[in-house]
């Protein structure tokens, strides 16, 4: 049977890390330790994680004053597995979860593997939406573990592993946004093979407020760039669709302005496309509706970041982040 250390970094979460440790609690296979790596604030969770001691392999470890990175590698350290796996704290894992996990190992084993996410039916319509968002192949391209998928498949540290021999030899996270891309890519450009398993998956809360976000999806569009630099030919044209699209629509706006309204026609036909399918996914008119904003706000959120990013270090190459600044300081 094969061992897994399931490591997540905490930060003021304790009512959720209740709700992971209660979906881990409900495994159909107990084969997995659980480490708890709290940078410990305000609202620690180890009163949370104390009572499940009795009932799951959890350690609790408080950290201050440290980085997500920092904490991961820390549970790394402190495994006592040669898998690991990780998670997000606002995530719940399916009953099934492990048990598909090690069935999937057993059948095609991967040195590191990746798995999608999605909405569970507690989540507020709000939660839906942000999540089909981030998952629709009309808004993301399928590159966080659809089916159908524009570039090679990277894992995220919301659902991802990897084995103790790839750690040992590629290193551990680094503290930069965008880590788990970095990784990915470190991983792969070491020979170990990745694969997405498509029945491994966990729901995800995400951020539970558009403010929360656009902020959110506006530093992916930053990291994308900065990832750009730092991994040379890892910038594929799928990471400036929502920039294009972005800057297309503000094109077309004018367009209908000046020259004549019938341009409206295709955003009008990709509006309804998107609300198309987020109605067939969320069953529901009102998570369709907040699900169409929420695709609007990731498009404008993620393009903006991308832009900003592109045109103040690429084309100017001005900002701390330039390429022998990004070497500096994540080699």
């Amino acid at each position: 049977m094969i061992k897994f250390s399931l490591i997540v970094p905490v930060y003021n979460r304790p009512d959720e890390v209740a709700e992971l440790l209660q979906s881990l609690e409900s495994q159909s296979i107990k084969n997995f330790e659980i480490l708890l790596v709290e940078d410990a604030a305000d609202l620690s969770c180890d009163k949370i994680a104390a009572q499940y001691v009795d009932k799951i392999d959890v350690r609790y470890f408080n950290v201050p004053n440290t980085d997500r990175s920092f904490r991961r590698n820390f549970g790394m350290e402190n495994a006592k597995s040669d898998y690991f796996v990780f998670t997000d704290s606002d995530c719940i894992l399916p009953p099934n979860y492990f048990e598909n996990l090690e069935k999937n190992l057993t059948e095609n084993y991967s040195d590191c593997f990746g798995g999608r996410d999605a909405a569970h039916e507690s989540f507020s319509d709000v939660q839906k939406a942000i999540s089909f968002a981030m998952t629709s192949f009309l808004t993301t391209g399928g590159i966080r573990g659809g089916k159908s998928q524009m570039e090679k498949f990277k894992p995220r540290t919301f659902n991802m592993g990897f084995s103790r021999t790839v750690f040992e030899k590629v290193g551990g996270f680094k503290n930069i946004f965008g880590e788990d891309i970095d990784l990915s890519i470190r991983i792969a450009d070491a020979g170990f093979r990745t694969t997405l398993y498509q029945d491994i998956f966990v729901y995800h809360k995400r951020r539970v407020s558009f403010k929360k976000f656009f902020k959110q999806v506006h530093n992916f569009g930053v990291a994308r760039v900065n990832l750009g630099i730092l991994h040379k030919n890892s910038l594929k044209l799928v990471h400036t669709a929502p920039a294009v699209l972005l800057v297309s629509l503000v094109i077309i706006i004018l367009l209908s302005i000046f020259d004549s309204p019938i341009w409206l026609i295709l955003p009008a036909v990709y509006t309804l496309l998107l609300f198309a399918d987020a109605l067939i996914k969320t069953k529901k008119l009102k998570t369709a509706f907040l699900a169409l904003w929420a695709s609007f706000i990731q498009i404008a959120a993620y393009g903006t970041g991308f832009l900003k990013s592109f045109f103040q270090k690429i084309v100017f190459r001005k900002g701390l982040e330039s390429e022998e600044v990004l070497k500096k300081v994540y080699n």
